[in-house]
């Protein structure tokens, strides 16, 4: 009798430490996919912010300098609709940074209808620095 009880606590106590085992191995691989996909977020914003940078940045000197600047729209508006799904994967993804995200979008599109050359280099440079701003936060709020 003793006996049978014995391994029947042994085995319960396996089965406990098992258990235990496989739920933190699964919340530790939900984690990582996690970061993995923020990661993989912040990467794809942060090179769309970059594209739409450029493109506005021609967009906006060609306006300025006079000439025809109907093919740089275009292009604008594919840099544009491009920045959407990532961002709205990052505020998903990473609440923590939805408003620095939502800051360094905003600084990119303001680089519209800027009055003269000094007023578009200071709107590049703002939204450089949001950008550089969205990044660090990003990582903080990704690290392990």
């Amino acid at each position: 009798m003793l006996t049978t009880l014995i391994a029947v606590l042994g085995t319960l106590a396996g089965v406990a430490i098992t258990s235990t085992y496989q739920a933190r191995a699964a919340r530790t691989a939900r984690q990582e996919t996690r970061r993995t996909e923020g990661i993989a977020a912040v990467e794809t914003l942060a090179a769309a912010l970059a594209d739409h940078r450029l493109a506005m940045w021609v967009r906006e000197d060609l306006r300025l300098r006079g000439e025809d600047w109907s093919a740089a729209r275009a292009e604008s508006h594919t840099t544009r609709s491009a920045i959407t799904a990532p961002l709205i994967r990052v505020q998903i993804l990473l609440p923590a940074v939805a408003g620095p995200a939502q800051a360094a979008a905003q600084a990119v599109y303001d680089l519209r209808g800027v009055e003269d050359h000094a007023a578009l280099t200071a709107a590049r440079d703002n939204a450089i620095r949001k950008v550089d701003e969205f990044i660090p936060a990003a990582g903080t709020a990704l690290a392990p």
